[in-house]
């Protein structure tokens, strides 16, 4: 499955993770490090934000704080539409992204982005009693490329903790979290 289908997939339960977070539970602690609920939709509406536009092969841009009044929950929603809508786009996959972490093909950013937001996702519904289900499959696969993608080097504390044992009689997504370095 490409790093967009997968997106297809991961982008609408986000949203929807968004829109059943009380805006009490903002101040909330999650698992990623140094977050709180408010702190991870915040990362994830900059990322994809900038990221939308790097997949439509344009200038990266700064976040837009959305419309006046509008919810950090909002912001979140829209941003993650904008990016579902520009992994799909023409040749998304094809070109050549300069990524935080260096210059990369689509296709692969796109499956980066995926990790990041099934783990994401993961954090948010942890911290706010939802559920984070997603096929065994997907998770499989995405584990899977996390795994080859992921190096020592690139576990600073700051992007990625060091890997955690997860639990015995963990679940895939929950074992995938253990591995980016959340407690389980």
């Amino acid at each position: 499955m490409q790093g967009n289908e997968q997106l297809a997939v991961i982008i609408p339960k986000l949203r929807a993770l968004g829109d059943g977070i009380d805006p009490s539970q903002l101040d909330s602690p999650t698992p990623c490090r140094d977050f709180t609920v408010s702190g991870v939709l915040g990362h994830m509406t900059e990322l994809a934000s900038a990221f939308a536009p790097m997949f439509r092969g344009e200038e990266p841009r700064q976040t837009d704080p959305g419309p006046d009044g509008a919810s950090e929950t909002a912001r979140f929603d829209a941003a993650m539409a904008a990016l579902l809508d520009a992994v799909q786009s023409p040749g998304a996959l094809d070109r050549t992204i300069q990524t935080p972490g260096g210059a990369m093909p689509g296709a692969v950013f796109a499956r980066l982005v995926a990790f990041d937001g099934l783990v994401h996702g993961w954090d948010l519904a942890t911290s706010t009693g939802q559920t984070w289900e997603l096929d065994d499959g997907l998770v499989g696969e995405i584990d899977e490329f996390a795994r080859e993608a992921i190096t020592d080097q690139m576990r600073d504390g700051d992007a990625f903790a060091p890997a955690q044992r997860a639990a015995d009689g963990a679940t895939p997504i929950q074992r995938l979290a253990a591995f980016s370095g959340r407690s389980t």
